[in-house]
């Protein structure tokens, strides 16, 4: 089975009574399923429907625009994407539009710190992982595993030096014509960022983003409360369910980003094989079930998130050592819950509430 638009954070504002907004404010709430094939929901506060309309309308044209730039599998007109970088970087340095070099430098930059997980250059492993899900979904009974020697002549063209970037030009150029970016690491985190600074110097600062489980909120909601509520999703649970969540967190302008075994997968022979691939075993991890990762950026949420999944747990406490505005809760294979100490502030099982 491949699960794409999975929700695996739930809002506990969508399904709590007595949100209404406060004085002149009022909550209102829009939902979109056209970029990162996920749904995307946004909830704010406004003084009435036609400014909440217009802002969620710019919201919903920036997601459309980076989900297009930073799409691998397609091209768009007009658009210079991750797509046209992959077939055309290894015959000419290939100009990109500032968003995707900024995302693909920040990349680079932050690899060779990432203790030899998340590589966004390997491009190669990771489609034919795709593929195999692919299959599976399709037809169950054709399902199978990639194969290896496949997957181990696709690392051989991994090696994040070989991606030249020209600050100037804001161009990029491989010097391994076999070499493939993929950015799913990071790339509807960072496009969430981005388009949350656009809410936040907007109409409507008090909001909260949930682009398929990626969660970025803005100041706090106008409804009394002075943090908006989060529930991490049970990895054994139905999609949605709140009643076995593994933590509560309240918080406001910060992200929220989970990830987990239980995205997009399938199965073979009993074995869960989901998309968070080792680039060491080339195989998916098994470290645990899920791991969350709190700190304001969501760019940097959403890639930390998949580092630390790649990681041991004890590897990603000592890793965070580096990084003291980021924390993480990890359920772990045995569905035991960890977390880092900044994280009680926020969390239900430490006390934390809305009010």
């Amino acid at each position: 089975m491949k699960k794409i638009s999975i929700l695996f954070l739930c809002l506990i504002l969508l399904c709590a009574p007595g949100f209404a907004g406060q004085g002149e404010y009022q909550k209102y709430s829009y939902s979109f399923f056209n970029t990162f094939d996920t749904v995307i929901t946004i909830i704010g506060y406004t003084k009435n429907k036609a400014q909440f309309d217009a802002v969620a309308a710019i919201a919903e044209e920036q997601f459309i625009y980076y989900h297009q730039l930073f799409d691998q599998y397609h091209e768009y007109p007009g658009i210079t994407n991750i797509y046209t970088v992959n077939q055309n970087a290894a015959k000419e340095p290939v100009v990109v539009p500032e968003e995707l070099f900024n995302l693909i430098a920040l990349c680079v930059e932050k690899q060779p710190l990432l203790h030899n997980t998340v590589n966004i250059a390997m491009g190669g492993v990771l489609t034919l992982w795709h593929d195999a899900r692919d299959i599976a979904e399709s037809n169950p009974a054709s399902a199978a595993l990639p194969d290896m020697e496949a997957l181990q002549q696709a690392a051989q063209h991994m090696d994040i030096n070989n991606v030249l970037l020209n600050m100037e030009e804001s161009s990029i150029f491989f010097a391994d014509p076999e070499i493939t970016l993929n950015l799913g690491a990071i790339a509807k985190g960072y496009a969430a960022e981005l388009v949350a600074q656009t809410l936040l110097e907007s109409d409507m600062p008090n909001f909260i983003i949930n682009a398929g489980g990626n969660v970025r909120t803005g100041h706090p909601p106008l409804d009394g409360r002075k943090a908006w509520g989060v529930a991490l999703q049970d990895p054994n649970a139905a999609v949605g369910s709140v009643e076995t969540a593994p933590d509560t967190l309240f918080l406001h302008d910060l992200s929220v980003v989970t990830s987990g075994d239980y995205q997009r997968y399938f199965i073979l022979d009993g074995v869960r094989y989901h998309h968070i691939v080792s680039p060491v075993t080339l195989m998916p991890s098994n470290n645990m079930r899920s791991v969350t990762v709190v700190t304001q950026d969501s760019g940097l949420a959403d890639l930390l998130s998949t580092t630390l999944f790649l990681m041991t747990y004890e590897e990603g406490m000592a890793f965070l050592q580096d990084y003291p505005d980021v924390g993480a809760v990890w359920v772990l294979n045995d569905m035991s819950v960890r977390m880092t100490e900044n994280m009680h502030q926020y969390a239900a099982s430490h006390g934390a509430t809305a009010r």
